[in-house]
């Protein structure tokens, strides 16, 4: 079975193809209703680990929950070995997404509407969706985390690539020779992406993406609560915040546009907050995107109107839902703004779509982040920076490969690698820069003794060494494999690079 698979910041979504449709799988709630998503929320309950609507009871009973964790697969700092903590527990946040999946599969497979329509024993296959501006570490944990939870992965698709899949499924004539291009904009629960997409019909070519990794429903919700707490005049307990958090959330889904006022209940009494106060407050966080989306538009502008090529601004995510998202869109970009039907399942859909290979949509993405490397200059004294890998190099069904070959000076090579948004005036990488691994090779023959530590060796100009040659390879998913090789005895190393390898 082919599925695309949403994992949101606050409910994963899964969508199936099925002969041309793509329908979204529904699962049971605590209260046996089936609802279109399961929540990406984890408690302990009984001294185990628990997912989805079973954790949401079990908090309201008083258990420790952990809201949002996809948030934390985006922190710079974040590997493999990343320690998250649940109530006085700690676990692995590899271990904790592994596991969440797992319960998922196991939904999927026995409890939700796809029961009836599977075949025994078989496999899950996803497309699974990651922000636009994923780190490499978010996208290699995203993949073993679903392979440990017992899905089959086909592949990763940026989540706006994904939406701009299900827009053209549902509204190919909005597209025309002129009007071919797409601008999604995903704002999520915990991250916002906008991609400009080129469209020619079912081929799509992603122009250009930028985003804000710490942007999304997490923080309107906040925002309201604190609108809130201030209207009683008093202060959350931290052991309360979480659950005041959903009120909030709860509460912001229900606004409306002719909603003048939100009633909250924080346990103790009911705050009523103008729901133009919470504007206010919320105003701020709308026009970041805003100002990203005209980022976006202006470096295609090619000294005629900005967005003149634009068949329409199409927004989706769970965070979109707020009115004033929209509003603020169409004071800015007037009418070309269209709020998807299925805000929360676009994604979900366009995934469906990737995964259907009868479908015959094809996708030429942009990494959005740039890779390069720092070595060795002057026996060690110095660094010099190579970038190797462009923010826009495009990718698609293929790998992409970059080789380079040359005679080192050095005994050692230490090579350095750094993930970058954009590279300043020196050349070196500037912005948002995120140190990624470091690979240690030995040109000197003698240090190829696998009992040494290289870490400890000093790096000291030599002379030509061998012919070495570097090949790096990206898939379509963006993830990296380094392969350095001595071409005049064949010694190698290669390693699959993420942070902290």
């Amino acid at each position: 079975m082919r599925l695309g698979l949403d994992f949101g910041t606050t409910r994963t979504v899964v969508s199936y193809a099925d002969r041309g449709n793509y329908p979204v799988v529904g699962f049971p709630d605590e209260y046996g209703d089936m609802r279109d998503f399961v929540p990406s929320v984890a408690a302990i309950h009984g001294g185990k680990l628990v997912f989805g609507f079973e954790a949401l009871a079990a908090g309201r009973a008083g258990a420790a929950v952990l809201r949002s964790f996809k948030r934390l697969l985006a922190d710079p700092g974040v590997t493999p070995a990343t320690q998250v903590a649940i109530g006085d527990r700690s676990i692995g946040l590899l271990d904790l997404v592994s596991a969440f999946f797992a319960a998922l599969h196991d939904e999927v497979t026995r409890r939700s509407t796809l029961v009836g329509l599977l075949d025994g024993d078989e496999p899950l296959e996803v497309v699974a969706g990651v922000p636009a501006h994923a780190y490499a570490a978010q996208r290699f944990l995203t993949i073993d985390a679903l392979r440990r939870g017992g899905f089959r992965v086909a592949g990763l698709v940026n989540e706006p690539s994904a939406a701009s899949f299900e827009y053209t499924h549902r509204q190919a004539r909005a597209v025309t020779s002129k009007r071919n291009q797409i601008l999604v904009y995903d704002l999520g629960g915990g991250t916002f992406d906008a991609s400009l997409i080129r469209v020619e019909g079912t081929r799509h070519e992603v122009v250009s993406s930028l985003g804000v990794n710490r942007l999304g429903g997490d923080d309107f919700d906040a925002a309201l609560l604190e609108c809130a707490l201030e209207e009683a005049g008093t202060a959350a307990e931290p052991v309360r915040w979480s659950a005041l958090l959903d009120e909030a959330r709860e509460a912001k889904e229900r606004i409306s546009p002719q909603s003048r006022r939100i009633t909250l209940d924080l346990s103790d009494r009911l705050a009523t907050v103008m729901v133009d106060d919470f504007y206010a407050r919320a105003t701020p966080l709308v026009e970041q995107s805003v100002a990203v989306v005209e980022r976006l538009l202006a470096a295609e502008d090619t000294g005629g109107e900005t967005g003149a090529g634009l068949a329409g601004i199409y927004i989706v995510g769970g965070g979109s839902g707020l009115p004033l998202v929209a509003r603020h869109l169409r004071e800015r970009f007037g009418r070309r703004v269209h709020r998807s039907a299925y805000p929360g399942s676009s994604t979900a859909i366009g995934l469906a779509i990737a995964s259907d290979a009868e479908a015959g949509y094809s996708l030429a993405d942009r990494l959005s982040r740039g890779f390069g490397v720092f070595r060795e200059l002057r026996d060690g004294a110095a660094l010099s920076f190579d970038p190797l890998i462009d923010r826009d190099a495009v990718t698609s069904g293929d790998d992409l490969m970059i080789t380079r070959r040359y005679r080192p000076a050095h005994n050692l090579g230490r090579y350095r690698y750094v993930e970058y948004t954009n590279l300043g005036p020196d050349g070196d990488p500037h912005g948002d820069v995120r140190p990624f691994a470091e690979v240690a090779f030995p040109y000197d023959r003698s240090l190829r003794d696998p009992a040494l530590d290289l870490t400890l060796e000093p790096v000291r100009r030599t002379g030509p060494g061998p012919l070495v040659e570097e090949r790096y390879t990206v898939d379509p998913a963006g993830l990296i494999e380094v392969r350095i090789t001595d071409l005049d005895d064949g010694y190698e190393v290669a390693r699959t690079l993420y942070p902290g390898s």
